[in-house]
């Protein structure tokens, strides 16, 4: 039996007259690294902040592991395991990759508040932190301030940041976004050797990156799924071709 991490039934969303997400019914699989590709304007980051909680859908639902989450807040998804991440990162340029992934622990466990305390005064938090950077192939890095990494470092630092949440669900907003050629493989390699407890979500423009990483492609195209599949399937498909790839996709 398919078990869903992630689903939206009849999702709809109107700014005014115009439909923005129209009739999306999306099944993400747990622990499935799950593309949701589609032509500039298709609607996916609208979805992507109505999976969230950004935005409160016109009609439909929103379902985290297997529970109705269409009208909780922001905050309550994250408690139930979905984390976010966004096109363009929101780090803290003067305090250290351990610092700041530190900082996500705390918040998480509920301790974030406590400003009088220094960051790092909690020995747990900051073994923790490690041990998530040293997943990530950070370590390394741990007490460089943020602002001075290559880009390629701090969107890893950012994906850090959602997973100290401890997702079930990780959405990913264009990781690559502004990532130089040269480093954005090595991110999506880093990315795709996430343990498969964490299922994620995947918006890309880049389709050479979405190709590789992904086991099951949606596509979608003026707010309504157009299609879905394997990525061979999608590559293959001839709708998809003449609608968002273009000839010349292959895998």
């Amino acid at each position: 039996m398919t078990t869903y991490a992630l689903q939206t039934r009849n999702l709809v969303k109107k700014f005014g007259g115009f439909v923005a997400t129209n009739d999306v019914s999306l099944n993400v699989e747990a622990g499935a690294r799950h593309a949701l590709i589609g032509p500039n304007g298709a609607g996916k980051t609208t979805l992507i902040n109505l999976l969230t909680g950004f935005l409160e859908p016109t009609s439909g639902e929103v379902i985290l592991n297997g529970d109705t989450v269409t009208h909780l807040a922001q905050h309550q998804r994250v408690k139930r395991g979905l984390a976010r991440t966004f096109q363009i990162n929101r780090l803290f340029a003067e305090l250290t990759v351990l610092e700041s992934v530190t900082m996500a622990v705390n918040e998480r466990i509920g301790i974030g508040a406590r400003f009088w305390r220094p960051v790092g005064a909690y020995a747990e938090a900051v073994d923790e932190a490690a041990s998530l950077l040293s997943t990530l192939r950070l370590l390394d890095l741990a007490h460089e301030k943020t602002r001075n990494l290559a880009y390629g470092k701090q969107r890893l630092i950012e994906i850090a940041l959602a997973l100290a949440m401890k997702p079930r669900v990780l959405l990913l907003d264009e990781p690559a976004a502004g990532v130089p050629t040269s480093e954005s493989r090595e991110l999506f390699e880093t990315i795709a050797a996430l343990p498969r407890d964490v299922t994620i979500l995947l918006i890309e423009h880049d389709m050479d990156l979405v190709f590789r990483f992904a086991d099951c492609i949606s596509v979608l195209v003026s707010g309504a799924l157009l299609t879905g599949g394997t990525p061979d399937e999608i590559a293959n498909n001839p709708k998809v071709k003449e609608v968002y790839l273009g000839e010349a996709i292959s895998v």
